[in-house]
């Protein structure tokens, strides 16, 4: 891929002078900075500091494997690919299959890396890794957490692309994961 990035653009980098926290959660926490720009401006920036994620897009044939849940943040159901938190010390991969069999109850008989991004590089410090997972096995069960309450169904590419950006896929994680696909999919043709 190609560099955007000349030496010109080393002006725009800030150095961090002073590091506070302020609030630790079971989710995030939340770092106060101050930063000081090459120019000599500063300010105080606030950072959510919280655990890479993963996002399995489960392909079974023609259809995808989905997951409905509860979303505190919205208070609303949402529609979305399998995935969830890496656990410390856990590589990505690893998790994807892990986070796959317990909210599917699918095997990847395949595991294919499309990317990694980070949700909001302007307010988060961790990334989301996006897994394609085919030749999926189905072993019957799912393995919730116990604050997991999941629904699986399958939906057709079209479904999934009809969906997004709707009150049901309000997840924007979910369209940037099938972006990535639908980028590997172009590519592999």
């Amino acid at each position: 891929m190609k560099n955007y990035f000349t030496s010109e653009d080393e002006k725009l980098k800030w150095k961090t002078l002073a590091e506070k926290s302020l609030l630790k959660t079971i989710v995030f926490d939340v770092t106060a900075y101050t930063n000081q720009s090459a120019s000599g401006v500063r300010g105080d920036y606030f950072v959510m500091k919280a655990p890479d994620w993963v996002i399995v897009i489960a392909k079974k044939e023609d259809k995808f494997i989905m997951v409905k849940q509860w979303r505190h943040g919205e208070k609303a159901l949402s529609v979305e690919f399998p995935g969830g938190v890496i656990d410390k010390g856990e590589e990505p991969e690893k998790a994807a299959k892990r986070e796959l069999l317990e909210e599917t109850g699918c095997i990847a008989g395949k595991l294919t890396k499309l990317g990694s991004v980070n949700p909001n590089p302007a307010l988060f410090n961790n990334h989301v890794h996006v897994f394609l997972a085919e030749d999926l096995t189905a072993t019957g069960k799912q393995e919730l957490d116990a604050d997991e309450f999941i629904n699986c169904m399958e939906l057709s590419e079209d479904e999934i692309m009809e969906g997004m950006g709707t009150p049901q896929f309000p997840h924007g994680l979910m369209t940037m994961a099938m972006c990535l696909y639908l980028k590997h999919k172009k590519n592999v043709k």
